[in-house]
């Protein structure tokens, strides 16, 4: 995987709460660690529901958030308070819309992702709608909205999405998330290791964290900032 210098490369979905989590600690760590300057994060698709032909289960979704919640608990974590029809069917529109400001730069797209993350986990907005998408970019103080809005509308950056589908189809993606280094180092879900108990996924079961590593983000960041 060809990833830039002083980059994390974020193989993700904006549906999938680990990412959430992944993401929400990799700037944390940044942060703390004073490399917001020094490092950058280009994100880079991993589609659930085009792999899976189905979009991914309200119910797993249920099981898995709030035991995943505990790991960044200020990640900002909220049941699903919208109607239930509000509920979206497809993440694909916002996962577009990431690749679409980063045609601005690589700091509008990390803006806009973690603004629709929160949007969708923390604040129950249909992020799959158009003027919600365009709400939470007006909220981004590094993405010009008019031209994510001309962007999303002539369909600039759909190749985008689906090019990374094409990648991710291959060997070295193996899911949301999955993390890559400029140096070649590359970890899915950093830190964590889990299982299922009971029926997998949608069947009723639920996720079991059997290791957290949090500093796991601080050795990838110092790696990332060479």
């Amino acid at each position: 995987m060809q990833v830039p210098p002083r980059t994390i490369q974020i193989w993700s979905d904006i549906g999938c709460p680990w990412a959430h989590a992944a993401v929400w600690r990799l700037h944390d760590a940044r942060r703390r660690l004073g490399l917001t300057d020094a490092v950058q994060f280009e994100h880079r698709i991993f589609p659930l529901e085009l792999f899976n032909s189905e979009p991914t289960p309200r119910q797993e979704l249920d099981a898995e958030w709030p035991v995943i919640a505990a790991l960044a608990p200020r990640a900002g974590w909220r049941a699903w308070s919208a109607p239930a029809e509000a509920w979206p069917a497809t993440m694909l529109p916002p996962m577009e819309a990431v690749q679409a400001a980063a045609l601005q730069s690589p700091g509008a797209a990390d803006e806009l992702d973690r603004g629709l993350r929160r949007a969708f986990w923390g604040e129950s907005r249909c992020v799959s709608l158009r003027h919600v998408i365009l709400e939470v970019a007006n909220e981004c103080e590094a993405v010009d909205v008019a031209a994510l809005a001309d962007a999303l509308d002539s369909g600039r950056a759909r190749h985008r999405m689906f090019d990374d589908w094409e990648i991710a189809k291959g060997d070295e993606v193996q899911g949301s998330p999955h993390l890559f280094l400029p140096d070649g180092t590359n970890v899915q879900n950093p830190g964590v290791e889990m299982h299922w108990e009971g029926d997998d996924g949608a069947g009723g079961g639920f996720p079991v964290i059997d290791r957290d590593d949090p500093s796991a983000y601080d050795d990838l960041l110092r790696r990332a900032a060479g």
